[in-house]
Formats: structure tokens, C-alpha cells, sequence
């Protein structure tokens, strides 16, 4: 497999670097997504028999007052993306996330549930889901959540710098939904694109982490696996205001791609585990 990635620094990325060092990793310079038709144009000047896109723009509350520049990249640049790879055959895999869904209710959402993102970086990623669905190729919209990893910025990282100075943390308690490993994101494209590549089809598939957790009880978590004597109490979503709102239940059901892919959702706390030990956090 021939495989170009759309991304060089973020958290998915730089995983799949690791994976994956022989693949094609374009930076901002070489496809800058805010020119989708530059991105399309990549595509087709290259021999890539798959192509990832794990470029976005991914600041939330930003987007709140930048929604046309986001809506941009996640939405007509993956577009262009996916039209050049159904001109030339080959698979096109898109990361889109649990934020196109209200958070009503407390069931695990499923592929095929009604979409009504409650913020404008939600909106922008719907608009890409539905521009790949429409460009008509083979395709995989893989939807996720809270995505953490050793680098980057992430809830992970920002608790064990607050504990650096802080013994006591009011975390949100009311929102709930499953951290996810950007290592196991990263190896998750990695088998599905080889699977689609050989002639599975794709389609929209959910993806993280397991159990179900509230940033709260993660938190916690954290703590305690790196050894860090932090008390935390919780709050609801309403007592921490932030400029875009965020669903309440961001449970995502996986049973699709452990049914289509054999791929299990992941053991977020493992995860957390080798975390820590990568950034060499626990005491």
C-alpha cells in the first residue's frame, strides 16, 4: 500500500508516522487546507493507493467566531480531498468526530442516528462528512472522541500541568464520553485502509474509547495513575462556560466497525497508561 497523509503535527499524525514512517506526510506548506482545490490537485499528482486526511481544524471554542475559515478546512477541503480520490480509485479515510450529535439522551449514538451539532467546529465537520459521502468513492468517515496522546495540546496534558500547581481541580461531571488513544485511531485507519485498499467497502464508522467516562472521573484517573495528589471535585457544564457548547453524551457504539473490521473499541485507561509512561509523568 502506497499511502498519502493529509497532516504532519497533529495527534493522529504524528501517530501514524510512527506506524507508518514509509507513507507520504504532507505538511501545511505542501497542502494547505484552507486552498482545498491544492489539495485535490496533491491527490492527483501523486500514485498513492490510499490516502488518509488527518488534518482539521480542531480549536472549538475558536471556531465559534472563525466558522467560515473552519468550515473551509474541515469541510471543503476534505470535499476536494475525497472528489480527487474518486477520480483515481483509491480509498479516502476522513476523521470526523462525536460533535455532529446533539449529546441528547444517554444511549451510545450509532452511525446512522440524525446529526445536529450544537457548534460551529461541529457544523464544519458535518460539512465534511457530507461533502466525502457525496463525492461518491470509496470512503471511510471514522468519528471519534476526546483524542489524547503524549504530544499535542489535550485533556491529558492539561491536567498534569495544572497539577504541577494546583492540589485542587473543578473538572465537568455532566459531560460523558469515551477518551481515545490517538495511537489506536492511528492503527485503526492504518488496517482499514489496507482492508479497503484489497475491496472492502467503507462507509461511517464510530470509534472510541472504552468504558464511558465524564471529564471528571477521567481526571481522576489520571491522578491516579501518575501518582499525583490532586483532589478533584465536579461541576456541572454550566458553572464552566466556553464559547462553543459541547454535547452532554458523546457515548459513540462501535459495533459496526468490530462487525465490518474486526477492530474493538479501546481500553482508554491502558491507553492513559502507556501515555504517562511516554511522557514519563508518573510519580
Amino acid at each position: 500500500m502506497s499511502l498519502l497523509v493529509f497532516g504532519q503535527t497533529g495527534q493522529v499524525a504524528r501517530e501514524l508516522q510512527r506506524l507508518a514512517p514509509e507513507a507520504r506526510f504532507l505538511s501545511r506548506a505542501e497542502a494547505d487546507l484552507s486552498n482545498p482545490a491544492a489539495c485535490g490537485e496533491a491527490i492527483r499528482a501523486c500514485d498513492a493507493t490510499a490516502v488518509i486526511n488527518a488534518a482539521a481544524y480542531t480549536a472549538v471554542d475558536k471556531a465559534e467566531q472563525d466558522e467560515a475559515l473552519a468550515t473551509v478546512i474541515n469541510g471543503a477541503a476534505p470535499t476536494a480531498m475525497a472528489r480527487a480520490c474518486a477520480e483515481k480509485g483509491v480509498p479516502f479515510l476522513h476523521i470526523s468526530t462525536d460533535y455532529v450529535f446533539d449529546g441528547s439522551g444517554t444511549a451510545p449514538w450509532r452511525p446512522e442516528e440524525p446529526v445536529a451539532p450544537l457548534n460551529a467546529y461541529g457544523r464544519s465537520k458535518l460539512a465534511g462528512e457530507e461533502g466525502v459521502r457525496a463525492a461518491g468513492g470509496t470512503h471511510a468517515i471514522l468519528r471519534t472522541s476526546w483524542v489524547v496522546s503524549a504530544h499535542g495540546t489535550n485533556f491529558i496534558r492539561t491536567m498534569l500541568r495544572l497539577s504541577e500547581t494546583r492540589d485542587a481541580l473543578s473538572i465537568v461531571d455532566d459531560q460523558i464520553g469515551g477518551p481515545t488513544p490517538a495511537a489506536d485511531i492511528a492503527a485503526t485507519l492504518l488496517k482499514m485502509a489496507a482492508a479497503m485498499g484489497g475491496g472492502q467497502a467503507g462507509g461511517t464508522y464510530h470509534y472510541g474509547g472504552v468504558p464511558a467516562v465524564s471529564w471528571k472521573d477521567f481526571a481522576c484517573e489520571i491522578f491516579a495513575q501518575a501518582g499525583r495528589a490532586v483532589a478533584v471535585s465536579g461541576i456541572p457544564s454550566s458553572d464552566y462556560p466556553v464559547p462553543a457548547r459541547r454535547p452532554l453524551n458523546s457515548r459513540l457504539d462501535c459495533t459496526g466497525i468490530q462487525r465490518d473490521f474486526n477492530i474493538d473499541p479501546p481500553d482508554w485507561k491502558a491507553g492513559l497508561a502507556r501515555i504517562l509512561k511516554e511522557l514519563d509523568a508518573v510519580t
